[in-house]
């Protein structure tokens, strides 16, 4: 069973939601799901960026306001 984790980045500017994002996966299962809340627009290029080169799938991502959710499937790089 895939376990779900949020991490929250609001606040924080380029490159900390992503290398918050990285150190985030590193701990988690291949197929656990991982919801990235973010504040900084540049998350949405960066992170799916980050997960193409790092071969993880960007499931779908939101926003509302000034918030971003991001969530990611972890798969095996």
């Amino acid at each position: 069973m895939s376990e779900q984790q949020t991490l929250d980045t609001r606040g924080l500017l380029c490159p900390m939601p992503v290398i918050k994002t990285q150190n985030a996966i590193r701990k988690l299962a291949v197929g656990d799901i991982l919801t990235v809340l973010a504040t900084d627009p540049g998350v949405l290029h960066d992170i799916p960026a980050w997960c193409r080169i790092n071969g993880h799938k960007v499931l779908d991502h939101s926003q509302e306001g000034r918030d971003i959710r991001i969530r990611i499937e972890v798969c095996e790089d």
